[in-house]
């Protein structure tokens, strides 16, 4: 005896929210792991593990996006990362 099951798949859309910009950190040669981590931890409240996370992509990525929000939000936060010596930037 066999049962057939007509099996609808669940998909859903998700809109990119054009009004939420990104924190990207860049690579530099200046910069030790350390400082970077810390300057996460401090400046957009990252866990340590977050922080070294994105210091590691940064290291062999180049970049990595390590805060997201509104510009007028995210603003503060990237010149606290640029007073830091850090390069980073809002797109």
């Amino acid at each position: 005896m066999t049962t057939k099951h007509k099996i609808k798949p669940v998909v859903e859309f998700f809109e990119k929210d054009s009004s939420l910009n990104e924190i990207i950190l860049f690579n530099d040669d200046v910069n030790t792991f350390d400082h970077v981590i810390q300057t996460l931890v401090d400046v957009c409240n990252h866990t340590y593990e977050q922080a070294e996370q994105c210091s590691i992509l940064v290291h062999y990525k180049g970049k990595c996006s390590v805060k997201t929000g509104l510009y007028e939000d995210l603003k503060p936060c990237c010149s606290k990362l640029l007073k830091a010596g850090l390069s980073a930037k809002i797109l």
